[in-house]
Formats: C-alpha cells, structure tokens, sequence
C-alpha cells in the first residue's frame, strides 16, 4: 500500500509558524508528537525538499508535504472475545474489564489480552498510535482487579489522556474489601512505592528510590461486631502500581483475596464459619475500579463512568453483611 500524500499551502497569517505547531492545527488527526518524529525520519518537505528540524519557521506561500505512513498492523492478534463496552466513540472506548483478564501481552501471557480483544473489537477504527494500528494503553488495572479502563483509538486521543493521567487529573476511585476496619475511618495514606529490597516480585514502601504516592480512602461499611472486616472506598491521587493493595496493606488491611499483600485476620472467633471460608478461599483481590472521570480528548465534555460490583464481589458483600 502506498504512502499517502498530504500537502497544505501555508497562508499569509502563518509567517513564522513553527512547523510541527502549524501541522498540528492543520493536521489534527496526529499528535504533535506524532508529528516531530514524521519530520526527523524525513517524512516532511517543504518545497519539495525534506525539514527534518520541528522547529523551522515557515513563510507564507510555502507548500508543505507530508507522507503519511498507514498504520501497521499490531503485532499482537486480533481475538474476538465478549467485552463489557461501556462507551464508546471514534476517540476513546471505556471497558468495564473482568476479573482474570490481562490487559496488555506479556511474557506468560502472550494473547487473550484486553489488547487482542480491542483489535478485533475495533478493527479499523484504530486510527493509528505511533505508526501503528493499536489500542493506545493509557493506564492499566492489575489481571485480577475488576472494573473501568478508558482506551485511546487514535493518537490525539493518546495523547490528551495521558497527559491527564500525569497531572493526576483523572477521577478514580475504587471499591475494597478488607481485613479488618481502618482506625481511623477515613484518611490519607501516603509514602513512595518502589520495588521490595526483599522480593523483585512485589511493590513495598520504600525510603529511597520510589515513586510518591498518595491514596485517599473512606470506609463505607464494617461487617460484624469483631470488625471482621469493611468496605472501603479509595481515590486514587496517584497511580503507581499495586498502590492501593500496598497502601492499604500498610495499614494492616490487606484486601481480601489478595495472595501478595493481604493480611489474614487477627480473630474470627464468633464468625460463621461458611463466611470465614470465603473469605479465606476468595479467588482474587477484593478490588473493583468502580468510578472513572476524565475530560474528553476532542470535545472538552467532563466524561463519567461507574461500574457496578461484580458478582464475585455481590456475593462476597452479602456473605459480610450476615456477619
């Protein structure tokens, strides 16, 4: 398949335009970024001849070329697979994923990602990200963390949303089960997150050499009058990975479920014993990516999401409540 040509006159208001900034106004399909890279591999001319600097000024009457690469394919394979779409546009689609499923190929898990599925999903709505014809990945909840998940289509949209995730401007919280009640009820858990000195595998609290993180939480029920166990609700102010099973964990109330940081119960004498072995055998963390606000990339319209408890969680909420 040939390479698409794209030529524009620049016009008498645009003296001394930057480059990459004019083609982005007139271009606005790619990301700015996406356009500086096109222009150092030479795929931009200016009368003909290639402006490989991003920062050229240009003259009014100048005719400006660009070779528009179609997007490769992704490497990874489409794979039809149900999805839980909970909005989607020619910008972005929002998936309430499933507890299990992977979002990104990985070594151990090569296919039946969240990532395969969008490709088949989508097809060739994927407009392109960086040249190539995939979903843009913005930011990724853990295989057995249930819930919302916002995935770019196309490279403006990649951008715009993660630029919002690095200002932590994105609005998300989500629902725990725990160990035990927090004391206090509700309050803020901070302290950088880096990798465990003990074990390469797990994320720890770390002194030196770890990403600030901040979580915000509020407990929502407390199950039996042992205080057996709660709900609790966590804004996210960062986003660093495993923060909030870390986080909470820390304060000795690790997620039910969680066979990485979770902490057992100190006591449950008094508790149905039915009750006590689901939550001792529950399969996964009890964490669930409930509510999801973000600024739409092209309209400017504040966009919100929630996700419903699935049923593992329903039953597990149920079982609590007997206490």
């Amino acid at each position: 398949m040939s390479t698409p040509e794209h030529s524009f006159t620049v016009p008498p208001d645009a003296t001394a335009a930057r480059l990459d900034k004019w083609l982005a106004d007139v271009l606005p399909s790619q990301s700015r970024s996406r356009l500086k890279a096109l222009i150092t591999e030479g795929a931009v001319q200016v009368e003909g001849k290639a402006a490989l600097d991003p920062a050229r000024k240009l003259r009014p009457g100048q005719v400006v070329t660009v070779l528009l690469p179609v997007p490769r394919d992704a490497t990874p394979l489409p794979q039809a697979m149900d999805l839980a779409v909970v909005y989607e546009d020619a910008s972005l689609i929002v998936i309430d994923k499933p507890a299990g499923l992977v979002v990104h190929p990985a070594p151990g898990n090569p296919d039946k990602t969240l990532v395969n599925a969008l490709l088949a999903h989508c097809g060739d709505s994927l407009l392109g990200i960086g040249g190539v014809k995939r979903p843009g990945i913005v930011h990724r909840i853990d295989k057995d963390t249930s819930g919302l998940l916002v995935v770019a289509k196309t490279e403006v949209a990649h951008a715009a949303l993660s630029a919002q995730f690095k200002a932590h401007s994105i609005a998300r919280l989500y629902d725990a089960f725990v160990w035990g009640a927090p004391k206090p009820a509700s309050g803020v858990i901070t302290g950088a997150i880096g990798r465990s000195p003990s074990n390469r595998k797990k994320m720890a609290l770390v002194k030196r050499g770890g990403k600030a993180a901040e979580t915000r939480y509020s407990t929502i029920a407390v199950f039996g009058a042992a205080r057996t166990a709660a709900h609790v609700r966590c804004r996210l102010a960062t986003g660093r990975t495993h923060q909030i099973r870390v986080h909470l964990a820390s304060l000795g109330h690790g997620l039910i479920g969680d066979q990485t940081y979770g902490a057992r119960a100190r006591s449950v004498r008094g508790v149905d014993p039915e009750t006590v072995k689901l939550m001792k055998a529950f399969p996964r963390q009890a964490l669930h990516a409930a509510t999801l606000g973000f600024v739409h990339p092209v309209s400017g319209k504040d966009m919100m999401f929630e996700a419903p408890l699935p049923a593992d969680l329903k039953a597990l909420q149920a079982a609590l409540l007997g206490l």
